[in-house]
């Protein structure tokens, strides 16, 4: 069974929350729901209420609010309710999480191409039509790549799993 936290702990929680949720937002992600997904990332817990959140970050639970349904809808946390209960439960969406966010870019490379081919056809030659086919070529590139580095990636992380068995 694990201590209870203490305020030093607690505190260094919130610190890396807070850099952590800096380096999310500079990404794209708006502030408060990068703050809910850095501490269920970094928090130990399975699942957590709103009002556990709200209160582990120090927040409103409106502002919590806001940040679960942005979270829910970009499929990085799940929403969970227990048969009786009148609460919703928030976790990380997948358990390879990373791996999902990164192949949640793939429909976004598409549409990349698709544009830039557009572009290609639009302006002819010149015009910056060598940048534009080797962008296009770099999409595709990307594109080829994800599924063959996220099959990488569990390998990697199957053996590490493993390894990690073995040393306990």
């Amino acid at each position: 069974m694990t201590s209870p936290a203490t305020d030093d702990d607690q505190d260094a929680l919130l610190r890396f929350v807070e850099q952590f949720a800096l380096v999310l937002t500079e990404s794209g992600l708006p502030r408060m729901p990068a703050r809910v997904f850095a501490y269920v990332l970094a928090e130990d817990a399975e699942r957590y209420t709103a009002s556990e959140l709200a209160e582990g970050l120090r927040v409103s639970p409106a502002a919590i609010s806001g940040a679960v349904r942005a979270l829910v809808q970009a499929g990085l946390l799940a929403r969970e309710r227990e048969p009786g209960s009148r609460a919703d439960h928030y976790r990380i969406y997948d358990d390879d999480v990373w791996a999902h966010i990164i192949m949640q870019r793939e429909p976004l490379l598409r549409r990349y191409i698709a544009v830039l081919s557009e572009g290609i056809d639009a302006l002819g030659e010149g015009r910056g039509a060598q940048r534009i086919t080797e962008t296009i070529d770099y999409m595709q590139f990307m594109r080829a790549e994800l599924p063959l580095m996220i099959e990488r990636w569990q390998r990697h992380r199957a053996q590490y799993a493993q390894s990690s068995e073995v040393e306990e």
